[in-house]
C-alpha cells in the first residue's frame, strides 16, 4: 500500500485574478515525494483552490499511490467535497465533480482534511510561485504587445505616407 500525504493550495491575487495552485507531497512517513506548482490562469480564489485540489488528486493517483490523505487551507473546500456543506457555485461544483469522477474510477481511498494556513506553508509557497510567474508572463506579453503595435502604427504610417 502506497501512502502519500497531500498538502494543496491555490491562490489568486485580487479575487478574480492571476492564479496558481501548489502542491507538497510526502509518503506516509512525512518524506517529501514531490513539489509542484502551475499557474492557472485567471480564477477565483475558490476555483484555484478546487483545481489545485483535482489536480494534486490526480498527479497523487499517477504516482500510484493507494490512500490519499489531503490536506488544504480552504475550510469551505474541505468541507463541501467531505459532502458537510453544499457546493451552490457551479464552477466549483463542476470541479468537485471532476474530483469525485477521478476519485471514483482509481477506486482508492481518500481523506480530507482541513488544516491551519501556518501548517499548510509548502503548498503556500509554492501557489504563490505560480502566481509570480504567471504575473511576469502576463507582464512579458503586454510589453511585447505594446512593442507590436508600436510597431505596427510605425509601419502603416510609413506606408501610407509612401
Amino acid at each position: 500500500m502506497k501512502i502519500v500525504k497531500l498538502y494543496t493550495d491555490g491562490g489568486s491575487r485580487w479575487n478574480p485574478g492571476k492564479s496558481g495552485c501548489g502542491v507538497y507531497i510526502t509518503d506516509g512517513h512525512g518524506e517529501k515525494i514531490e513539489a509542484r506548482y502551475k499557474a492557472i490562469g485567471i480564477a477565483t480564489n475558490n476555483q484555484a483552490e478546487y483545481t489545485a485540489m483535482l489536480l494534486w488528486v490526480k498527479r497523487s493517483i499517477e504516482i500510484w499511490a493507494t490512500r490519499i490523505h489531503a490536506f488544504a487551507d480552504s475550510e469551505l473546500m474541505i468541507c463541501q467535497l467531505k459532502g458537510e456543506y453544499k457546493i451552490k457555485n457551479i464552477e466549483l461544483k463542476k470541479i468537485a465533480e471532476e474530483i469525485q469522477k477521478s476519485i471514483r474510477e482509481w477506486g482508492g481511498k481518500i481523506d480530507f482534511t482541513h488544516i491551519r494556513r501556518e501548517l499548510n506553508t509548502e503548498a503556500d509557497r509554492l501557489s504563490n510561485v505560480a502566481m509570480d510567474q504567471l504575473y511576469k508572463y502576463l507582464c512579458w506579453n503586454f510589453r511585447q504587445s505594446i512593442k507590436m503595435d508600436m510597431l505596427e502604427r510605425a509601419y502603416s504610417r510609413h506606408h501610407t505616407e509612401l
